[in-house]
């Protein structure tokens, strides 16, 4: 007797006590796909949570569970191996990460095999620099590498200027890796060069932003470097956005008609004159931007440039301007006090900041251009003229950048205080071949370093 089971075509017929199965039609997988993230990785040799790429998988046919995902040295495993790569998950989107093994460049053939015995393959470039001091506390920033100023925004986020470009970087403070979000602001500025921006401070939600206003490295008289302009702050951490406020022109003009009317005791006529280069000791070049202790309209200009002899005594300079608000709201002609001369050891002023306790923390360093072997230290103010500051920490040298910004200032009282400082790389030769960050081809190869510093 013959019986026919299932009304859905089961392929199964008794036969006198024994199953016959119908052979189940063969699947046919698809060739395997696979894409990254980023083309081209940085990494630092010691570093710890450097930046991965997303490798992104599949197959038609295939449970992507089933898939696997490999990577191979390509050239040089002294820079990076085979062993030296770790990739993580088991969906369609698993981690690659690489560890450093010396400085320099490699290329790694990234495999993702199926089922089928079909494979495809992507190949990535990676670059790795040496490895730096305390690397635990260190992140880098990547994306750019002329870190000049930053301003926290909280939840562990911070925006990161760049002085080679306009573009505003939104950074997670404990990682390394690419930004969250950027803006650039050019085409509001009504500039199509950069502003080379290197002071920022915040008050309540309006950010604001200086360019250096000095000449560029030849001397040359640039236009968008003399702008000072404002961001409103809207959201937190990583859900922080920027919209574009008001701006001003004419602070540089405004300072050297100030200094001349003074008797020149600055020199920032001469300072400014064509072909002077800004970071020379009786140049003029705006690296700090801090407001007056309680106050929401007096702004302090920290000066890397001049020192003395325009300065007597070899003091920092900072220069209050007095309506630093109107001058941003409604574009009043600066006003401003006396200058302020600090005793920071022969060095100036690369960023100034404080808290809402009115501590002050100022990052000194060098004058010159290229300074990266000189020495940096931090001291601590209270803002108030004629009140000596007192240095806080000396900073190691033996980096590559020079150290630049201040993110946020901790309460200085407390001990133990931990303050996140931000290098400035452009100059450095991350990788060993003699290029310039700032030169280099790939976006995702620049890099800033960040670093924790305990204040003694």
């Amino acid at each position: 007797m013959k019986k026919q089971l299932g009304i859905a075509g089961i392929a199964a017929l008794v036969v006198a006590g024994t199953v016959t199965a119908v052979p189940a039609q063969a699947v046919t997988y698809g060739t395997p796909t696979i894409a990254l993230s980023a083309s081209y990785l940085s990494g630092a040799v010691g570093a710890v949570g450097d930046p991965v790429v997303n490798v992104t998988v599949g197959q038609s046919g295939a449970d992507v569970s089933a898939l696997t995902v490999s990577a191979t040295a390509s050239s040089r495993a002294s820079v990076a191996g085979t062993g030296d790569v770790t990739v993580t998950g088991a969906g369609a989107v698993r981690q690659l990460a690489v560890t450093a093994r010396g400085r320099g460049y490699t290329s790694l053939t990234v495999k993702v095999t199926g089922l089928g015995g079909k494979s495809a393959t992507k190949t990535l470039s990676y670059a790795a620099s040496a490895a730096v001091l305390n690397p635990a506390d260190a992140r880098y920033l990547t994306g750019a590498s002329d870190s000049s100023a930053a301003v926290d925004v909280g939840g562990g986020y911070a925006i990161v200027a760049d002085d080679e470009s306009n573009v505003l970087r939104l950074y997670d403070r404990s990682r390394s890796g690419a930004p969250v979000r950027t803006w650039d602001f050019s085409s509001q500025l009504g500039v199509s060069k950069e502003v080379d921006i290197e002071g920022a401070t915040r008050i309540g939600n309006t950010v604001y932003w200086t360019g250096s206003l000095g000449n560029n490295k030849d001397g040359e008289y640039k236009a968008p470097r003399n702008t000072v302009f404002t961001t409103t702050l809207s959201g937190s951490g990583s859900g922080a956005q920027l919209a574009y406020g008001r701006s001003y022109k004419k602070l540089r003009d405004d300072l050297v008609a100030w200094d001349v009317a003074n008797g020149n005791r600055y020199g920032f006529a001469a300072g400014t004159a064509a072909g002077e280069a800004p970071k020379q000791i009786d140049g003029f070049n705006v690296e700090g931007l801090e407001f007056a202790p309680g106050s929401t309209t007096t702004a302090y200009l920290g000066f890397r440039a001049p020192l003395a002899p325009a300065v007597p005594g070899g003091k920092a300079l900072v220069v209050p301007v007095t309506n630093f608000d109107k001058v941003l709201s409604s574009g009043a002609r600066a006003a401003f006090g006396a200058g302020i001369e600090l005793d920071l050891g022969g060095l100036a002023i690369r960023d100034i900041r404080k808290n809402a306790a009115d501590q002050y923390l100022i990052l000194a360093g060098s004058w010159a251009a290229d300074d990266n072997s000189d020495p940096y230290a931090l001291y601590q103010w209270d803002g108030v003229a004629g009140h000596a500051p007192v240095k806080r920490a000396d900073l190691p040298t033996t980096d590559p950048g020079g150290w630049e910004a201040i993110v946020d200032v901790p309460d200085l009282s407390a001990a133990g205080a931990r303050v996140q400082l931000v290098t400035d790389s452009g100059s450095a030769d991350l990788y060993g071949d003699g290029t310039e960050a700032k030169d280099l081809t790939h976006p995702e190869w620049k890099k800033a370093r960040a670093a924790w510093f305990t204040l003694g």
